[in-house]
């Protein structure tokens, strides 16, 4: 009874931060106390900005990026990310970037770089494929850890002291290995044989945190990427076939439920290798799906659904060559009635949405230990 005790105290503290974000400073200390990230632009809040974007991440440093945050962060969206809304619901401050050194990273560290992928850029290069945005993989991410980590604690003893109440997010990170190839022509059955590679990635990097004393972990999913205005964009189809009762394309769907599938069973194996390490699997891609037959009722708008709230052009308001923040782009006047931002990256509102699925509604799991160990 004392655990479900904490886990109704936990939801309610988390009720409390999704409904106002207000008393944080009354609220109990929660058994987590930082937050280290690994991953893409899904969770960057700041390194790629540093590092110098380019491409068509180079915008993100002006507005409207950050429209709804009220000025440019380097986030990939016009406000908060889902790592945002999970740091709030455990009462922490906002997740610094390692590369801003003039932060305060008692609450942790965040890794993720925007365009980052989980394989190095020499994988690609030998398939004639180019990482056009970061040079700042999985890999690299792990050994900022690992600095970050010597510079902090003296002992591996102490470290693990350091790390044993401190939640790692291993991602979402791999989307990028795919959007590459895919958006410089590579085929669906040419990409499938680049999944395991990329799931050995995130487990490799998943295994060297334990090793340091990390015992809280989330490997999060890859999304429907058929649902995303670039995919559908980019490859539209003239067959009805193609696309399923949401009006997402069904092979590349089908392609991230495959890498999800795979990291499932990967993860399942590594729960068996450490059985003392609580390793959570968050479903983003049945989170969006989630989001997305639940829209209305959730005050997005019903018309808009598959249509990029920054952007130009066509039925899903994206253009490749005119992306948000570039010239000729214009901006939705009201973000929040829209779940994508900029054809690749969802909008504040639907992150917050996301987050409150994964935490409150069953997207995360096993979360039977979530009960006794992140109560507040």
């Amino acid at each position: 009874m004392a655990s479900l005790s904490i886990y109704f105290s936990f939801l309610l503290s988390v009720l409390v931060v999704f409904q106002g974000f207000s008393n944080l400073a009354e609220s109990k200390e929660c058994f987590i106390n930082a937050i280290y990230s690994f991953g893409d632009s899904i969770a960057d809040t700041g390194n790629l900005l540093r590092e110098g974007p380019a491409g068509f991440f180079a915008p993100i440093g002006s507005l409207p990026y950050g429209k709804t945050f009220k000025k440019p962060t380097g986030r990939c969206s016009d406000g908060l990310l889902m790592i945002d809304y999970f740091a709030l619901a455990l009462n922490l401050s906002f997740i610094s970037p390692y590369l801003d050194r003039t932060a305060n990273f008692d609450n942790g560290v965040n890794f993720a770089v925007a365009g980052a992928t989980a394989l190095d850029n020499s994988f690609f290069l030998k398939r004639a494929t180019f990482p056009t945005v970061t040079n700042s993989p999985l890999s690299v991410q792990l050994e900022w850890f690992k600095t970050h980590l010597n510079s902090t604690c003296s002992s591996q003893t102490k470290c693990a002291k350091l790390l044993k109440r401190a939640l790692f997010l291993v991602g979402e990170i791999g989307g990028n290995d795919y959007n590459y190839a895919f958006t410089q022509g590579t085929s669906i059955k040419k990409v499938m044989t680049y999944v395991p590679q990329v799931v050995q990635s995130i487990i490799k990097t998943a295994k060297e945190v334990i090793d340091v004393g990390a015992v809280q972990l989330v490997v999060p999913g890859n999304f429907p990427i058929g649902c995303m205005p670039s995919y559908l964009t980019m490859f539209f189809s003239l067959d009805p076939g193609a696309y399923d009762e949401k009006k997402c394309l069904k092979e590349y769907n089908a392609f991230a439920m495959h890498h999800n599938k795979q990291l499932q069973a990967a993860l399942e194996d590594l729960r068996h290798a450490y059985p003392h390490v609580t390793i959570m699997y968050a479903d983003y891609y049945q989170a969006f799906l989630h989001l997305l037959d639940k829209a209305p009722e959730l005050g997005f708008d019903k018309d808009s659904l598959l249509q990029a709230c920054c952007g130009v052009g066509g039925e899903h308001n994206f253009n490749m060559n005119i992306m948000c923040g570039m010239p000729g782009a214009s901006t939705c006047s009201n973000p929040s009635k829209h779940i994508s931002w900029d054809g690749i990256h969802l909008t504040q509102e639907a992150y917050k949405v996301m987050a409150q699925s994964l935490i409150m509604e069953g997207f995360a799991y096993p979360n039977y230990r979530v009960q006794e160990e992140w109560g507040c």
